[in-house]
């Protein structure tokens, strides 16, 4: 599902005479349907900048970033917005949302983009919400005024709101308490019984041995003259 090969990805810092920074060179990974794997290593050493490569917001420099038949390095900005409408999810550490729309909407708005109909949506979003312990006073109420810890659960909502066959996590379980962190976890476990292949980071040790099938070091993928 989610095929990466010879991946490089360098920077180039305009306001700096263009000086170039190589980050990353030759990386290769493969993950099957149902896998969730782990990217570790320090930081700095590139977990982010290659989830960005395979959500497409950093273009690869050479290489093949391959999500379900796309070839995300090369694709059209069209062919990449279908992806991340159909195939690809990404739950981010952040919350970036529309100011003074429902958190109810927020949430199914997945879901309404792929022309699913309003009621099943939004039974989809009262289902995650309420797994995920935001009181359904909150609902009709924008996430933009919620705690950080709130603003995460409904990204996580929003994020599961689709079952898509390839997923991002990017520090699903940072700063949730022990109760959250387990529906969070269990819904990982779910996208995995469905066949979805995930790739995470995972600060947290124990949530990353919980679901995790294996790690990859990215420090492996770090060029050495930057190393």
């Amino acid at each position: 599902m989610i095929e990466i090969s010879g991946v490089s990805k360098s920077f180039v810092l305009h306001n700096q005479g263009s000086a170039v920074i190589p980050v990353m060179k030759d990386a290769d990974l493969h993950v099957e349907p149902g896998e969730c794997v782990a990217l570790v290593g320090a930081s700095g050493a590139g977990k982010s900048t290659l989830m960005r490569m395979i959500y497409g917001n950093y273009l690869a420099n050479a290489g093949r970033i391959v999500v379900g038949g796309v070839d995300v390095a090369r694709a059209e900005p069209r062919d990449v917005l279908a992806l991340r409408r159909e195939v690809l999810g990404y739950v981010s550490q952040f919350l970036r949302v529309v100011p003074r729309v429902p958190t109810l909407d927020v949430v199914a708005e997945p879901l309404l983009n792929l022309g699913v109909d309003r009621a099943e949506a939004r039974g989809r979003a009262e289902d995650l919400l309420g797994r995920l312990n935001i009181p359904e006073r909150l609902w009709a109420l924008s996430p933009t005024t919620f705690s950080g810890g709130e603003q995460q659960r409904v990204n996580i909502a929003r994020g599961f709101a689709h079952t898509f066959p390839a997923l991002l996590l990017d520090e699903p379980t940072a700063s949730l308490d022990v109760k959250n962190r387990d529906v969070v976890l269990n819904l990982i476990k779910e996208a995995k019984a469905r066949g979805a292949a995930i790739v995470g980071i995972f600060h947290d040790e124990a949530a990353r041995d919980h679901v995790c099938d294996r790690e990859v070091d990215v420090t492996g993928f770090t060029p050495k003259a930057a190393a």
